[in-house]
């Protein structure tokens, strides 16, 4: 009869996983092993996500198709804002996308949270499968929108700031395991958490989801608000991630670094102003450019606190707070009541 413990086999077959032994980055234990699960919030993140499945074309356009084509549907600010919003997103979940798959993945070690991050890609390939969507819908001039991150300041301003930090994990040559590549992993994944998905997409999202409060581009803003949910699951991932990488790496988290990750989220907050500037040069909606500026500074330092670091702008005030109450949805009702939409399985929304 075998004396080894069920943690234990022969040593020439090698030893079994243990949940204590695996690690977020420069684990050594087989990464192709689920279980034993040690980061269940990566997994229920993971069983969320999959539970809020949607599909683009489960949406219909026809009221947005033709309150497009009608001269008098929108005003010329209004259709800027859906321009501009397209301009934008039509590549920036293809920027993600690689980011995860070409990067991130590749040097996580914990098979939970690559778990996510697989449906995280697919969820990013949605939602560029969703502006596609829109674009062909309302027979937008494709090679223009696709290019608007070439073509427009406020865009490429935005795109360019967040290439430098795929291009580090991208680099077939990079290795975590030393002191600076680690610490290139963390800020990359600071920076696409809580500035890409936590700050570039908000002004966005505010301005398409105010048209369908009004009533307009609805099939839109219902797309929208669903690729906003899943983005807050990813921001609130990365957030959770970057915590884990802190708690198992604190030799990271350097007076100096976090003094870098203050510059780069007040560098963010200004290119997002910006780029809120250049979509909305005029108040519409009930809404202005200064009112997105006290709104950035709100998300801002909430992202900042959600790391563990001080808020950037004292007492700043929530200058939406319809939006926390679209964020508070039940997923089976749409906010814009054009229709119920059933899921293929259940579950609740959970906003942290």
């Amino acid at each position: 009869m075998s004396t080894l413990t069920k943690d234990e086999v022969d040593p020439a077959l090698g030893r079994r996983v243990r949940a204590a032994d695996k690690r977020i980055i420069n684990g050594e234990t087989d990464v192709n092993q689920l279980v034993p699960l040690k980061y269940k919030w990566a997994w229920d993140k993971y069983q969320s996500a999959c539970a809020n499945h949607w599909m683009p074309n489960e949406i219909g356009m026809s009221r947005d198709i033709e309150l497009w084509k009608n001269p008098k549907g929108l005003t010329d600010d209004e259709r800027l804002i859906v321009e501009r919003n397209l301009g934008f997103f039509v590549t920036a979940d293809s920027l993600a996308a690689n980011n995860i798959v070409l990067g991130t993945y590749r040097h996580i070690t914990a098979p939970e949270c690559r778990q996510f991050l697989l449906r995280q890609a697919f969820e990013e390939a949605i939602h560029t499968h969703a502006y596609q969507y829109i674009v062909e819908s309302l027979g937008l001039d494709e090679g223009q929108t696709f290019n608007a991150y070439h073509e427009i300041p406020s865009i490429r301003d935005k795109d360019e700031f967040l290439i430098p930090f795929i291009d580090v994990l991208t680099d077939p040559n990079f290795k975590t395991g030393t002191f600076t590549n680690d610490q290139a992993l963390l800020r990359s994944i600071v920076v696409f958490a809580c500035i890409m998905e936590g700050l570039f997409f908000y002004v966005g999202f505010v301005q398409i989801l105010a048209l369908g409060r009004q009533n307009k581009m609805t099939g839109a803003a219902e797309q929208y608000q669903y690729i906003m949910r899943d983005e807050s699951m990813h921001c609130n991932f990365g957030i959770d991630l970057i915590n884990q990488i802190k708690i198992e790496n604190p030799e990271l988290w350097t007076a100096a670094f976090k003094k870098e990750l203050v510059g780069l989220m007040t560098k963010a907050v200004e290119l997002e102003y910006r780029y809120a500037v250049d979509t909305m040069p005029r108040g519409v909606l009930g809404l202005n450019a200064d009112m997105f500026s006290a709104y950035l500074r709100f998300i801002a330092n909430r992202r900042m606190v959600q790391i563990g670091l001080e808020p950037l702008f004292a007492g700043q005030e929530n200058p939406f707070p319809w939006m926390s109450e679209m964020m508070d949805l039940k997923k089976e009702k749409n906010f814009f009541e054009t229709r119920v939409t059933e899921y293929q399985s259940g579950g609740t929304l959970s906003w942290d």
